[in-house]
């Protein structure tokens, strides 16, 4: 029977964590454990089965079972009783949200969060699912009589426990065929593939949810360099900018939109998608005259500049999609609110972001300007003198929480966008915030070449994922690229090989976590992306660009190793592995643009306006900088030349700036 059990009883343990989700949850009357060997070893001793629930701060309807479960004494009672329960943020260990998702869609579930799995007490799976309401409602049974149920599977029917267990066990290890090799043909019949899925008049992908899917929008980039068709690239981009998950006042995306127009968001805020969407949209402005690109970037900077940067220069994780209790409730509008605020400009604005009494959510207006209207120069103007007016009325509310601790992966992928997108947007002072952020990943979050994952309060957390070697790797070339400084590609090159030395298992590609990590069943290997760039895409991209800045064969057939490797085990959802196909991409069709002699400003100006998805550019300008040795050799001393090499191919020296530009 289970006993009365008061708050001061529990042992809820998370109050010394550094995660903010695991922080949000230290109040609860429940004994939650954080994860690690001291909640595992009191699983097995008091031979109890485990309740894990995964979740992430900005996650609403985590918060909503949080609300409705764990904050509820007679709730927590049973789980207290009946289980040992663990809590873990989903990105503070990827790696164990990784297993446990994987296991929850081999049980025919759609995965999500929150998620929540039950365990044998040696951490192994036998059942799960995501969201459970505290009452039976939406077909889906009690969280309590879930609970009760499970723990008298676990103490009276041992044996389905077990077969569950087992069947589990048995789908987590095995192995995906691998498929056919990937060539130009593939790549084309792949783009094409692709190309022909976009919406045509939404852009993205069909239905809804819909998601941003950067590596997908990137793999049109490339196609249209080929079929010299930017409509897929360009309708997606610009339908997100005019969309509701475009926070047309204060900059940025939203995670996604629930419905196929973009119009209505899940209010949450990451930085991952912010980070990928700015190169993105900086591709975009590059080629169109559509100021419209332009705006989508600038607002991403200027979102992360006025509430994503920390103190010491690195980004916060993400914000909450909830404030005040109410998902949306920060960034939604009444018309009556608006006309507030702009007075006699109000139905002028209104004709423009889809303003009226009626609303376009639930009663409320989601600002979103998808009708298009037209508007001059001036209007544009005038637009945007009143969104600044609301802006500062929005200011005036209570903000969403924001999740601050600092993620290496992520910090890398937004790094890398922001000297990616200086260049093409001729905005240097992105560099300065790029710089500055790096500084502190590298300083802060590195020993002895590998990264720890995750960072607050002074605190440094291990293990380290590969996708953190992977994407500071990333960060550093980009660097180097938009600078020419040397130290970032001497990071780049120590970066990649601790990637090979701590993450490269027998199968020839990067498993997740560090092999030092000894507090999980098993060590995940996904090749696949995420809502976040795979590591082993990524890795794929910095050999591939690493050989073609050093021009050496053995670089060169490495990369290509890794890269043959890796495609083949993208052969059976090869548009799920859209970071691998476009590293293909490159080593296909990119070049490398070396500038070499004393005067050579003009010309890396010219090199560094290119487009990065398929050019790099090595800077042998300055004295001690090692990389194509043959190159500088043809040059004789003093003279400044760039050279154009694809493959091991490279061209005549070019003296003159429009040369460079007609040649590339």
């Amino acid at each position: 029977m289970i006993g009365a059990r008061t708050r001061e009883d529990a042992m809820n343990r998370l109050a010394k964590e550094t995660s903010p989700y695991l922080l949000q949850h230290r109040e609860n009357p429940v004994d939650w454990w954080p994860w690690g060997e001291e909640a595992l070893a009191e699983a097995r001793r008091q031979n109890k089965p485990i309740l894990l629930s995964v979740g992430y701060a900005a996650c609403h309807w985590c918060h909503v079972m949080a609300h409705e479960s764990f904050e509820d004494p007679a709730t927590a009672r049973v789980m207290n009783e009946l289980f040992v329960n663990i809590k873990v943020d989903r990105e503070e260990r990827p790696d164990i949200d990784f297993i446990y998702m994987s296991v929850l869609q081999t049980l025919g579930e759609q995965g999500g969060w929150p998620l929540t799995m039950f365990l044998t007490p040696d951490a192994e799976p036998f059942w799960g699912g995501t969201y459970f309401p505290r009452e039976s409602r939406f077909g889906r049974p009690a969280f309590v009589t879930v609970l009760k149920e499970i723990a008298r599977l676990f103490a009276e029917e041992p044996d389905r426990v077990e077969h569950n267990r087992r069947a589990i066990a048995a789908a987590l290890a095995t192995r995906p065929e691998t498929g056919p090799s990937f060539g130009e043909g593939t790549l084309l019949q792949l783009t094409e593939r692709l190309a022909r899925a976009i919406d045509p008049v939404n852009g993205g992908l069909p239905g809804a949810p819909k998601f941003p899917n950067p590596p997908l929008i990137e793999l049109l980039w490339r196609r249209a360099a080929r079929k010299d068709d930017l409509r897929p690239f360009l309708l997606t981009l610009e339908r997100m900018a005019r969309g509701g998950i475009h926070d047309h006042l204060g900059g940025g995306f939203a995670r996604y939109a629930v419905d196929e127009r973009w119009l209505v968001p899940h209010f949450e805020k990451m930085l991952y998608d912010n980070a990928q969407l700015l190169e993105l949209y900086a591709l975009a402005a590059h080629v169109s005259a559509d100021p419209l690109y332009t705006d989508a970037a600038d607002g991403i900077v200027a979102w992360l500049s006025r509430e994503m940067a920390l103190p010491g220069g690195a980004f916060a994780a993400s914000l909450d999609a909830d404030s005040e209790g109410e998902e949306g409730r920060f960034y939604v509008w009444t018309a009556e609110e608006i006309e507030d605020v702009l007075e006699e400009d109000a139905a002028f604005f209104a004709a423009h972001y889809d303003v009226s009494p009626s609303g376009n959510w639930e009663g409320k207006v989601i600002l979103n300007r998808l009708a298009a209207l037209p508007a001059t120069a001036e209007e544009e103007q005038r637009l945007l003198v009143l969104r600044q007016r609301l802006l500062a009325r929005r200011a005036e509310r209570i903000a969403p929480g924001r999740d601050d601790k600092v993620l290496a992966d992520w910090n890398g992928l937004t790094i890398a966008a922001l000297a990616r997108a200086a260049l093409l947007l001729r905005r240097p002072q992105w560099l300065s915030l790029a710089d500055r952020a790096y500084c502190f990943i590298s300083e802060s979050m590195c020993q002895s070449g590998q990264f720890g994952h995750s960072w607050r309060d002074g605190r440094l957390v291990f293990p380290g994922m590969a996708s953190d070697q992977t994407a500071m790797a990333r960060a550093a070339l980009a660097l180097y690229e938009a600078t020419g400084k040397k130290a970032y590609l001497d990071d780049a090159r120590e970066w990649t090989d601790t990637a090979e030395s701590r993450y490269l298992t027998e199968d020839g590609i990067l498993a997740m976590a560090d092999g030092a990590a000894r507090d999980v069943i098993l060590r995940p290997k996904p090749t696949h992306d995420d809502a976040v760039p795979n590591a082993n895409g990524m890795h794929a991209e910095n050999l591939q660009r690493l050989a073609a800045l050093s021009g050496e064969p053995a670089d060169q057939i490495k990369a290509d190793r890794f890269l043959d490797n890796l495609l083949a085990h993208a052969g059976q959802a090869p548009l799920a592995h859209a970071t691998a196909l476009n590293a293909l991409d490159f080593r296909l069709s990119g070049s490398a643009i070396a500038v070499v002699g004393p005067e050579g400003d003009s010309l890396l100006a010219t090199a560094r306006a290119v487009p990065y998805p398929n050019r790099t550019v090595a800077d042998l300008t300055r004295d001690g900088i090692a990389g194509h040795p043959d190159i500088a050799r043809s040059v004789p001393p003093g003279s400044t030349a760039a050279f154009v090499c694809r493959g091991s191919a490279c061209s005549a020296p070019v003296t003159e700036p429009d040369r460079l530009t007609d040649l590339l």
